[in-house]
């Protein structure tokens, strides 16, 4: 059975580094998409779905502190590494506070860029796997977001893929706000009124899968977002 190749974005705009590295990644068994500007940078991250995100600092239209931002609010979680030659102590600082991995500075040495990102990938599988072992309690009701199913003992509901992350996100914010806005980034890709229209439709549908337990509610944030209050 044919493995599945880890995907990486690669935003270099300096075009013999960005093929060395790119042919490099890929003898190495990655899957590698080069863009040499921030915003085409940007673009396929929107397009596609990528493991691990490698960003020059300086690239035209677009630098890689702003495709950062825009990269965190659709995915917090997926790791960047920043390439620069920008060796400044404010610039790496900036660089950790937008949510850096990494900040690695030019020149480097492509065999320890390899290991880190290893690593880093390493890591980010074991806490995914940890992640979907989670199941949850609420109220008279169970939820296996692995499987998409919340039963009580009389009936089993299967979720649509939606419905399960969105429950799934609740959940993780149980008795505390979700932010609407990250809520229809991370699962809609983008927080326009019509997604926003489509949300409040699926948050309707699990009101309705819930609405046997008096002590489970989605509460509205007016302006905000949603809570899950679970009464114990």
């Amino acid at each position: 059975m044919e493995t599945i190749k880890p995907k990486i974005l690669l935003c270099e705009d300096d075009t013999n580094l960005g093929m060395v590295l790119k042919n490099y990644l890929e003898l190495h068994d990655y899957e590698v998409t080069l863009e040499r500007d921030g915003r085409l940078g940007l673009a396929a991250f929107q397009r596609e779905k990528f493991d691990l995100c490698l960003l020059d600092v300086m690239m035209p239209n677009m630098d890689g502190f702003t495709v950062a931002e825009e990269i965190r609010d659709i995915n917090p979680d997926v790791p960047l590494f920043f390439l620069s030659a920008k060796t400044m102590k404010d610039d790496i600082i900036q660089g950790y506070k937008l949510g850096a991995d990494d900040y690695i500075t030019k020149p480097f040495d492509s065999d320890v860029l390899l290991h880190k990102i290893m690593a880093i990938l390493k890591r980010n599988e074991e806490l995914h796997k940890e992640e979907a072992k989670a199941e949850y309690d609420l109220g008279m009701y169970h939820f296996n977001p692995r499987t998409r199913q919340l039963s009580n003992v009389e009936k089993t509901q299967v979720l649509s893929p939606k419905e399960n992350e969105l429950l799934k996100m609740l959940t993780e914010h149980k008795n505390d706000l979700l932010a609407r806005e990250d809520a229809l980034k991370r699962i809609w890709g983008s927080d326009t009124y019509f997604n926003g229209r489509s949300m409040d439709v699926y948050i309707a549908k699990l009101r309705k899968y819930l609405k046997e337990d008096s002590t489970i509610e989605i509460v509205n944030v007016h302006g905000n977002g949603f809570r899950l209050v679970v009464t114990e």
